[in-house]
């Protein structure tokens, strides 16, 4: 198969609306090629192509800043003399200054499926400021490594954030590209569109159920993205980020983890299997000790939970992240009432709002968690419905059967 990167650098027609235009690239570490070739120096590598800015999102355009609100400054890129953007500095929309540097942008991104991954709510920046200047937005179209499922609650009106940039489920289904066009509709955006559609993507197809398993390299696309499993898991695993568990920041697992040095895991999981165990199905759950290097509970030996996608026991359709997570939530409140779960801190520039609203674009999962007489058939019925909403919703803009 191909990607859109990869189509554009083998395909002169379908480069030839770029001439004579400035083109800028928004790119970031996997921005790769089907060679391993980082996009801005392939593209620099094409004669007919006159490239004139680039931009890096949260983690930069190439380089790894490790964690939520650390910041990239802009630079002068040392070999191409061409300015390089940050758009998670001191400004995470583009400015006036910046969008003067190009007519046509190029969106390249590697993202993981999932409302909350920033590159999102990046794109949907660039489209806006794009109806404003009156530029060209192009997505070179890369897979979901999540597939095409659909889970978690839609965002509510009033919580849109860096990382809620719209009414979207946890995991919405979609690629950059086909959320591109979902965003054009959305929000009604008169703006110059199109997406370099892939080649021979096949997002139902076993065994990466999204990603081209054994086709192409996995690179991170951010430093705590290291592999397809991370992927699978993340819809449910970020929203650990709302909480004082640790998510294995600090371990070479990060996200396919969660515990702390104060629960007991084997008593979670007891729990949870006699409250939903349907919501643990398509995966295989593993008692753990784990000691993070960094970030939460550093240097503490943490009892936790391993979620394994890896496997021959995975089951596409039936592994549901953000309920499996939601369920640990709410098995850790029952056997500790008391227990300081959610985190209280500015959450990718918001504040006033517990971290765990932000993230879940609304307070029903929390207030779920914590509202002793709740039962899972409660939250599976607000979830059903709304995940049943956004299948019809985004129908019109897919772009892969």
């Amino acid at each position: 198969m191909k990607f859109g990167i990869d189509r554009l650098l083998a395909e002169p027609d379908l480069r030839s609306p770029l001439a004579g235009k400035r083109v800028a690239l928004l790119a970031h570490p996997a921005s790769l090629t089907e060679g391993l070739v980082h996009s801005l120096d392939a593209l620099a590598a094409c004669s007919d192509v006159r490239l004139t800015a680039a931009f890096g999102p949260q983690h930069g355009l190439k380089g790894d800043k490790q964690d939520n609100m650390v910041e990239s400054p802009d630079f002068v890129d040392p070999v191409l003399g061409i300015p390089v953007f940050s758009l998670y500095g001191t400004v995470r929309q583009p400015t006036d200054t910046m969008m003067d540097t190009f007519d046509v942008l190029l969106v390249d991104l590697q993202d993981l499926g999932c409302r909350i991954y920033t590159f999102v709510t990046t794109l949907l920046y660039v489209l806006q400021a794009a109806e404003k200047h009156r530029k060209a937005v192009w997505v070179l179209d890369r897979p979901n490594p999540a597939g095409r499922l659909v889970e978690g609650t839609i965002l509510r009106q009033g919580w849109e954030s860096f990382v809620g940039a719209g009414p979207l489920p946890m995991r919405h289904g979609l690629t950059m590209g086909e959320l591109g066009r979902w965003f054009v509709a959305h929000f009604k955006l008169d703006v110059d569109y199109r997406v370099i559609a892939m080649e021979g993507w096949k997002p139902d197809a076993a065994p990466g159920y999204g990603w081209p398993l054994g086709e192409r390299v996995w690179v991170n696309p951010s430093p705590n993205a290291p592999n397809l499993w991370m992927a699978r898991a993340y819809a449910g695993t970020v929203m650990l980020e709302g909480t004082t568990l640790s998510e294995g920041r600090g371990t070479t697992r990060p996200l396919e983890l969660f515990g702390a040095p104060d629960i007991d895991a084997a008593a979670v999981l007891r729990e949870m299997r006699a409250l939903a165990p349907e919501w643990m199905q398509g995966c295989v759950l593993r008692e753990c000790w784990f000691e993070p290097t960094f970030h939460k509970h550093a240097g503490k030996p943490c009892h936790g939970v391993q979620i394994h996608t890896e496997g021959p026991a995975y089951d596409h359709a039936a592994f549901r992240p953000w309920r499996l997570q939601a369920l640990a939530f709410k098995a850790i409140r029952r056997l500790y009432l008391d227990y300081p779960l959610w985190r209280d801190f500015a959450y990718e520039y918001e504040t006033g709002k517990l971290a765990i609203d932000v993230i879940n674009g609304g307070t029903a999962l929390r207030e779920w968690v914590d509202t002793a007489g709740a039962m899972p058939s409660d939250l599976e019925a607000l979830a059903s419905a709304d995940e049943e909403k956004w299948k019809e919703e985004r129908r019109a803009f897919l772009l892969y059967e």
